[in-house]
């Protein structure tokens, strides 16, 4: 259960977003490598390989010791192109897994955070997108649903960017605070650094953004990089209805026709702290929220004074808040989008920022949100 400040929907104006000056200075020589190096060109490997990457059936089960003493991690695609160096195998971008939870991406069938991967919140994505596309329903990556989303989409996955001044402007903070009256100290809880803001942008995580630039200063404005290309972020029509699913810990967006307009993973809520039953409504949508930790309206926490913390997309509840008629509950953003479905929240539904900040533009005071 979380508490800040909220406003009528159609007052809900931003928040200001105050200064705050870039911590540390990196000395460190960042510039890009040279053409024909090695980095560069395991990086124009990589690249190339996601592009062209099919589907390949997993390879047979091993036994847990190998011949290499390392445990086969049975991912359902293709590893070729994988990043090369010390990482162990399931820590390693996997190209196909990347251009299917880009393509899952650009479908609204959102699998949180792109990192070529995997994990519990793509397999969920990929349920949803069986479910809705008359496909038998297993939230496995197979032949069929990669052909699905390839054939459905035969555009680019990945786009060059030039990085603009606005990115490296900031406000950026260096480290995010732990305790909640340190972080209530800031200006603003800003991104750690234009590292961490550019991966945001495109929905990546921060290791696929650097696997595809290697040795590249995100800090240094007019360099082009390369990018997940994530297509356009508003829906394709208006949300009648949300649908928070504890089961699942997904979330699903429905028009007034009952279309299903995109699928969210989320964290909702926990044992101790659980989200709400039943139906409720949007009452106010509250762009770059600050965070309220009031004791004396909140069943968690250990007590103390009332701390309020400014906003930043590294605030306890991330960019945006979607409020909900249930007082002290919302649908907001988060700090870590990684852990989206792999931890608890206080009662509330947490998407990542970018999902979040999606569903916020397409809602108004009154939709329906039922738990279930």
């Amino acid at each position: 259960m979380i508490i800040r400040r909220r406003r009528p929907l159609a007052l809900a104006a931003a928040f200001p977003l105050l200064a705050l000056a870039a911590c540390g200075d990196d000395t460190r020589d960042r510039s890009p490598p040279e053409a024909g190096s090695p980095a560069r060109d395991e990086s124009s490997r990589l690249r190339q390989s996601i592009e062209a990457a099919t589907y390949a059936p997993p390879a047979p089960e091993q036994d847990e010791a190998t011949s290499t003493g390392e445990a086969d991690t049975g991912d359902t695609a293709s590893r070729g192109g994988a990043v090369s160096g010390e990482l162990p195998d399931e820590a390693r971008p996997d190209p196909a897994m990347v251009r299917v939870q880009i393509l899952l991406d650009r479908t609204r069938f959102s699998p949180g955070i792109v990192d070529g991967l995997g994990g519990e919140n793509t397999r969920q994505a990929i349920a949803a997108f069986e479910e809705a596309n008359g496909m038998d329903v297993d939230g496995e990556l197979d032949a069929a649903v990669f052909e699905r989303l390839t054939t459905g989409d035969t555009a680019r996955v990945l786009t060059d960017y030039t990085i603009t001044q606005a990115d490296v402007a900031g406000p950026f903070i260096g480290t995010v605070p732990e305790d909640l009256a340190d972080m209530a100290g800031l200006e603003t809880v800003g991104y750690t650094g234009p590292l961490e803001a550019l991966a945001e942008k495109f929905h990546m995580s921060e290791a696929l953004l650097e696997a595809l630039n290697p040795g590249v200063d995100f800090g240094r404005a007019g360099q082009t990089i390369v990018v997940a290309s994530t297509g356009q972020p508003a829906l394709d029509g208006k949300v009648a209805r949300i649908v928070v699913s504890k089961a699942e810990s997904a979330v699903r967006a429905f028009d007034a026709e009952g279309r299903l307009l995109a699928f969210y993973p989320a964290t909702i809520g926990s044992g101790d702290t659980p989200s709400p039953s039943g139906t409720h409504t949007v009452r106010a949508v509250a762009p770059r929220p600050n965070y309220t930790y009031d004791p004396s309206r909140v069943s968690y926490g250990e007590g103390g004074s009332k701390v309020i913390v400014p906003p930043g997309p590294n605030n306890p509840v991330g960019s945006v808040w979607i409020d909900l008629s249930k007082d002290t509950y919302g649908i907001h953003g988060t700090p870590e989008p990684a852990e989206i479905g792999k931890t608890a929240s206080s009662g509330c539904v947490r998407l990542t920022n970018w999902d979040a900040e999606q569903l916020a533009d397409a809602v108004e005071q009154g939709v329906q949100v039922r738990f279930t």
